[in-house]
């Protein structure tokens, strides 16, 4: 365990913000050093102290307290939309924050729209492929603490940043990418698409003239960096690539795809990676769950599952990118997305069937009729209901897929779940 962290939280006093995940990992770290600190967990839901030194403030108002404490270390799902902060004497932070921060390792950030998880992903691949000690942690899963004790200054941290963990960091790393930027979470930040902007925008802020920012020349909001920074295009993100070797790989499909891998690639660069690494690990890259992800042919239908694509353009990339799609399934949680354009770039689609989910999935399909659309747009009752459809009405050789163009919270967990769910019901109605 890297104690530098621990000395800096050693005399204040902390209040954890949410008990998830990454809570109950910043809760176990700093128990490691300090076992009778007394400590504050606050969470709307319900929580059980975890021992005798820690007090739990929960329900509606779990938030009312915070300027009472030196020190907020506040999980990423935790909004602080309605609280009315700066606080004189309080610093608000988090896991990413003091990670950036204090951790004695070389660090390489990536956060985007989307293609976050694909580029760390490549990243992490292509280290590994060259021979570089590394971790990929971060929103991909793996709370950044939970990486301390095994990191060297050699270490490369491959770090998948959401807006969420970048909201209240102070420090950059040393290489950045930021692959795209659309309306997301407008619901979660003051100020709705500017907070978010403003939130991604900490990846690249603090950065010195040493560092590296790599950022996708459309998307025309970044943050002033003291960094060498770069378009897309001199990075390889352009319609030729101009990438020093071959991407022959059915999981990287799309135009998407290929920019991820030359963010990648531009990333590591700077840490020895070769051409010849960037291969070798392409070779052996199988794809990512719930990402454009091949669920298998059942009945001559080939399906997808494109859970993570909870933003309109995602789906648009991944329609593109697989060229069959006969059937698309979209729907989640309404987090005040506009969707004229989305309906507008179905309309000109090949896609015959449009099938749609509550609450946004009902929305569009009604939209879609309300405009006379020649698509045979439905709206069905829940994911087991498209799926039904969709074996019934998708033209034999050709795709169904699931992206949704919506988070996936107003039924599922989170959209992992979601994804399992739905290729729990194309196993299900294949033997039917």
């Amino acid at each position: 365990m890297y104690p530098k962290i621990a000395e800096y939280l050693k005399d204040k006093s902390v209040v954890l913000v949410g008990f998830g995940r990454e809570g109950q990992s910043s809760y176990h770290y700093i128990r490691h050093f300090f076992p009778e600190k007394p400590l504050v967990i606050a969470d709307r839901n319900p929580v059980e102290a975890p021992d005798a030194y820690t007090t739990c403030l929960c329900g509606e108002h779990y938030l009312d307290t915070l300027s009472d404490f030196d020190v907020v270390l506040k999980s990423p799902g935790i909004s602080f939309k309605d609280v009315d902060f700066p606080f004189p004497n309080t610093e608000i932070t988090c896991q990413m924050d003091l990670f950036l921060r204090f951790a004695p390792c070389h660090k390489i950030g990536i956060t985007g729209s989307k293609g976050k998880t694909t580029t760390s992903t490549l990243t992490y691949a292509f280290l590994q492929a060259a021979g570089v000690s590394s971790c990929l942690i971060g929103n991909i899963g793996v709370p950044v603490f939970e990486s301390l004790e095994a990191l060297t200054p050699d270490t490369v941290a491959v770090i998948e940043m959401s807006s969420h963990q970048l909201e209240f960091t102070t420090t950059s790393p040393e290489v950045a990418v930021f692959t795209n930027l659309y309306e997301e979470h407008l619901e979660h930040y003051k100020g709705g698409f500017k907070g978010y902007v403003k939130a991604k925008s900490n990846i690249a802020r603090y950065q010195t003239p040493e560092n590296l920012f790599i950022y996708n020349a459309t998307q025309g909001l970044l943050p002033e960096t003291g960094a060498e920074s770069f378009l897309g295009e001199k990075c390889g993100v352009a319609e030729d690539f101009n990438l020093p070797f071959a991407v022959h790989n059915e999981h990287l499909k799309g135009v998407h795809n290929r920019q991820d891998v030359c963010f990648a690639y531009n990333a590591t660069k700077r840490f020895g990676v070769t051409p010849q690494d960037c291969e070798a690990a392409l070779e052996k890259f199988n794809g990512i769950e719930n990402r454009m992800e091949k669920v298998g042919t059942f009945k001559n239908i080939t399906f997808y599952n494109d859970c993570i694509a909870t933003i309109p353009h995602a789906v648009l990339c991944a329609v593109e990118a697989l060229e069959t799609v006969d059937t698309l399934i979209v729907g989640g949680k309404d987090r005040g997305l506009n969707y004229e354009a989305f309906i507008e770039a179905l309309e000109k689609t090949e896609i015959r069937n449009i099938l749609g989910t509550p609450d946004t999935g009902t929305a569009i399909v009604e939209e879609m009729q309300r405009r006379g659309t020649k698509k045979n747009a439905v709206a069905c009752a829940d994911l087991e209901e498209a799926v039904k459809y969709a074996y019934a009405h998708t033209k034999e050789g050709h795709i169904c897929l699931l992206s949704p163009a919506a988070s996936s919270y107003n039924v599922y967990k989170n959209f992992e779940e979601k994804g399992r769910h739905y290729k729990a019901l194309i196993q299900k109605y294949s033997e039917s």
